[in-house]
């Protein structure tokens, strides 16, 4: 398969784009200069309308065909990667993961030995209290794991954990209202589908004119 280059062309020296630009910048200057006080002067600001249409067309056309060949092939290495990363993603999160799972078996089995030994010693203090200070019950510390360290330093580098809160949702009705944020890409749709029509609670809906341009 023949390869294909990446060349970088300037829009600039484009002679089309050039062509586009200079002809926007004549109809930026009769924007500019226009004055519309009458319904005749509303047919020239039309005609204009739609020759900006069309070079806005041609330019976005332009635009595209520049960065198209740069974004198709940026979309091709990234679902490369895709593949070609997988077996490193899931050898660093299987290990973590299992780095992970020992830390917390170890903290759990501490845990469980220092909760025997204070039931150890405040059933000790009971039983003083009973026999005027005579103590039977065995207070031998239980054989607990070795604490993880928080850091584990290598000949490679070191590694170990560190805090990563987060959050999930339990109720909505209970969250203030500063953490709260409007759906807007539901919201648009509905309010313009309804044309005006629908009532929603704390939102105020409101046509706002703008001006549609149809080329020929």
């Amino acid at each position: 398969m023949e390869e294909m280059k990446l060349i970088l062309i300037k829009p600039q020296e484009d002679i089309e784009v050039i062509a586009f630009y200079n002809e926007a910048v004549q109809l930026q200057h009769f924007a500019e200069a226009r004055v519309i006080t009458t319904n005749n002067d509303l047919r020239p600001a039309n005609d204009d309308l739609s020759i900006i249409a069309t070079i806005k067309k041609g330019m976005e056309a332009k635009r595209k065909d520049y960065l198209s060949p740069f974004q198709n092939h940026v979309k091709e290495v990234n679902e490369a990667y895709k593949t070609l990363m997988e077996p490193i993603e899931q050898a660093d999160k299987i290990t973590r993961n299992k780095i992970l799972a020992f830390s917390a078996e170890q903290g759990r089995k501490r845990r469980e030995a220092e909760a025997i030994e204070a039931e150890k010693m405040a059933l000790a203090r009971r039983e003083a209290e009973l026999k005027g200070g005579e103590i039977t019950v065995d207070l031998t510390p239980v054989e607990k794991p070795e604490a993880v360290p928080d850091r584990i330093r290598g000949e490679l580098g070191t590694s170990g954990q560190r805090d990563n809160w987060k959050w999930e949702l339990v109720d909505i009705n209970l969250i203030p209202m500063e953490y709260l944020m409007v759906n807007a890409g539901m919201l648009t749709p509905i309010v313009k589908a309804s044309k005006g029509k629908i009532v929603i609670p704390g939102i105020r809906i409101f046509n706002e004119p703008i001006i549609a341009v149809n080329t020929r």
